[in-house]
């Protein structure tokens, strides 16, 4: 038999290791193999085997084991391995499982947040037969937070976050499964063959109606014509623009008047206004913050920002990423974070600076979080990341760096230049001292446009006059950084999340591109649940359940009356869809078949300028693109047989033929020209470049 010990729950096995390895005073024991495996040590004289979990091992299922009827609210928490595809959870809990027996002691060491919460909480109620624990709180996996967060452990756990957790979980399971079940059912009546699962969810379905309005808007949009005027000057042989201080004029007989009266003239300088003012540095960065930054100058969506910080954290080189901070409290010891960054070249002459000043106050921002400061790095290094890791981390890095520097200072410049009596304006920005901005370095996007020395009185040379045929613009397309940002205002989702919902609804075949829109399938989606159940694509509902979740949270409200009005509010929602669900598979029947229709045309066949489209091929399984005028043209191409294929909405520079992008998963995605013997491929295999499989 064992002797008595204490057993460390973790979320992760790399955060099992970094745990032991931060706590141990002595040697750490590893014991196990193929990936499952505990840490044992010795601390104060006492013994402790950290033991991971792989995240949840547990998930909500429904009792029922047959049929797809709704509503079902009869639901148990079963092991996540049970579960299709999440069968190696299995040897992590039999591992908690072997040891909890033995165990005197127990602490929760999960990730500090609401999901952290449920997963220690679970282990604890169904592995350990637990209903306590002692709690490790921690931002960073460093040694110095690992051991404060052990010497001042916490008696309890966050009970009333475990609770919120356990609520949204009931709640997101009712939703779910309930409306996927209701609309998948209703179109299945109206396909004539194979089953298409048709999701919705308490956050993915008013996420989804958002962005079909904005696609609608966009479709509907009348532009309306103005025109602007726009003077061509030469400034110490310099040409600069000026524009009529009436950027926008609607009537053209007006700019054509303007127009007239300019045309052949000079300009003088009627006025100069210089005004200088102070920028300040910018906020710390919180999840949503930086899932949009790293978008804006990466391209990375909001699922693989997440993925590559937690990786960072998991090495212990940034604190924790899931936070809606923008604080950095003292006792993070940020002057020994600087201090150690020092130390890495890349950042060397900018700690140096920073520590030169007389005192390191950072620049904050009003939001806040009870878990967690804002993202900073720990200082630690780590010479073996990712060409990914390496570019976010050093975005991460030089943020925290720029809230430390002194504000910024800018200068605005405005010119107004009289040609016949009519203004036009010349416009001019440049910075006077850089400040927290060469902390920043290149992510720091300034206009520079820095105007030629003039005074008043001068006559400037005009080298033209334009007057431009303009119209109004349809609003924008949100992007993957924007889109979370929308989110976080309207309060849909948490910024643990809003990158997963994004995420899904591009695997539906809801929404495609990174600028994102919507597809004609995800559009009928969102408009017969607007037209039938109102309350699914509800902001204001889903916000209200997100209050009702911090009130649990809070202790203000008990699980079970959350869950019950949530319970009483699907039925009436799911009762008025079964009136109109004929009406709602037909719709939906008919938009996916059009969709998958669309979705399998390539482009014009070159041969006889039939439809390219994707064929399966009946005696071989194997996919190829082939004409639709076959076999009257027998023009074809093979296609790679693994991984998804997305048509591009551009053509080959090289031989004109249609472009396509491979994703396969766990490997980077890759464009081809549909051509195998096109000149854009004789470089595969070539010069280190590798050919995709």
């Amino acid at each position: 038999m064992m002797p008595k010990f204490t057993l460390i729950i973790t979320e992760k096995p790399n955060a099992a290791v970094r745990i032991a390895e931060a706590l141990a005073e002595g040697e750490v024991k590893k014991v196990g193999s193929q990936g499952s495996y505990w840490l044992e040590f010795e601390r104060k004289g006492r013994k402790h085997i950290c033991v991971p979990a792989v995240g949840h091992l547990f998930a909500l299922n429904s009792i029922k084991k047959n049929g797809w009827e709704y509503p079902d609210f009869e639901v148990e928490w079963v092991p996540t391995y049970t579960n299709k595809g999440s069968e190696y959870t299995k040897k992590y809990l039999n591992n908690i499982k072997k040891l909890a027996g033995d165990a005197e002691d127990f602490i929760v060491a999960t990730d500090f947040d609401t999901e952290g919460e449920v997963i220690g909480y679970n282990i604890l109620r169904f592995i350990c037969k637990q209903k306590d624990a002692k709690r490790m709180k921690f931002s960073t996996l460093t040694k110095g937070d690992l051991e404060e967060s052990y010497d001042n452990i916490l008696p309890h756990i966050e009970l009333g976050q475990a609770e919120a957790g356990l609520t949204r979980h009931f709640l997101d399971f009712y939703w779910g499964i309930n409306t996927t079940r209701a609309l998948t059912l209703a179109m299945k009546e109206h396909m004539k063959s194979g089953f298409v699962l048709v999701s919705s969810g308490r956050v993915q379905s008013p996420t989804l109606y958002m962005l079909a309005q904005r696609e609608i808007g966009i479709r509907k949009f009348i532009p309306k014509p103005f025109w602007q005027l726009e003077l061509q000057c030469l400034i110490n042989n310099q040409e600069i623009s000026a524009n009529h201080e009436e950027d926008r004029i609607w009537k053209k007989p007006k700019a054509q008047k303007i127009f007239d009266q300019c045309k052949g003239k000079d300009a003088t300088v009627k006025n100069i206004e210089k005004k200088e003012y102070k920028q300040m540095p910018p906020f710390p960065l919180d999840t949503t913050t930086l899932q949009t930054i790293a978008y804006t100058h990466f391209k990375f969506s909001p699922t693989q920002t997440m993925s590559i910080a937690e990786a960072l954290y998991n090495a212990g080189l940034i604190s924790y990423p899931r936070t809606s901070s923008q604080k950095i409290p003292e006792k993070i010891g940020y002057k020994n974070i600087i201090q150690k960054l020092e130390k890495n070249s890349l950042y060397k002459e900018s700690c140096g600076k920073l520590l030169k000043q007389k005192a390191l106050k950072p620049t904050e921002g009003k939001k806040t979080d009870p878990a967690h400061p804002s993202i900073f790095p720990t200082g630690e290094f780590s010479g073996s990341l990712t060409d990914q890791q390496k570019k976010l981390y050093d975005l991460i890095v030089r943020r925290f760096l720029s809230v430390f520097g002194p504000d910024a200072v800018r200068e605005a410049m405005k010119v107004t230049l009289d040609v016949n009596e009519n203004n036009f304006l010349l416009t001019g920005k440049r910075t006077i001292a850089p400040g927290w901005i060469e902390f920043y370095g290149k992510y720091a996007k300034f206009e520079e446009q820095i105007l030629p020395e003039l005074a008043k009185g001068q006559t400037v040379k005009v080298k033209d006059l334009l007057m431009l045929d303009k119209e109004t613009q349809p609003p924008n397309r949100y992007n993957q950084g924007s889109i979370v940002k929308e989110m976080e205002r309207l309060g849909l989702g948490t910024k643990s999340t809003r990158a997963n919902i994004i995420q899904t609804l591009y695997d539906r075949g809801y929404i495609k591109e990174k600028t994102i829109s919507v597809t004609p399938f995800g559009e009928q989606v969102a408009e017969v649940l607007a037209e039938n159940c109102p309350k699914i694509v509800s902001e204001e509902l889903t916000r209200k359940f997100e209050e009702e979740l911090e009130d649990v949270s809070e202790k203000r409200k008990e699980r079970g009356e959350v869950v019950k009005e949530a319970k009483q509010l699907l039925v009436e929602i799911l009762k008025d869809f079964r009136k109109n669900e004929d009406k709602i598979g037909e719709k939906l029947s008919k938009a996916y078949v059009s969709f998958k229709r669309d979705e399998k045309q390539i482009g014009k066949c070159p041969k006889c300028d039939g439809n390219l489209k994707i064929i399966r091929s009946k005696r071989t399984g194997k996919r190829f693109i082939g004409c639709e005028n076959f076999p009257k043209c027998d023009c074809s191409y093979p296609l790679p047989q693994f991984g998804n294929i997305n048509v591009l909405n551009k053509k080959c520079p090289e031989c004109g033929l249609p472009m396509i992008m491979v994703k396969v998963k766990g490997k980077k995605p890759y464009s081809m020209c549909i051509d195998h013997k096109c000149k854009s491929k004789e470089s595969w295999g070539k010069n280190g470049k590798e050919q995709p499989k």
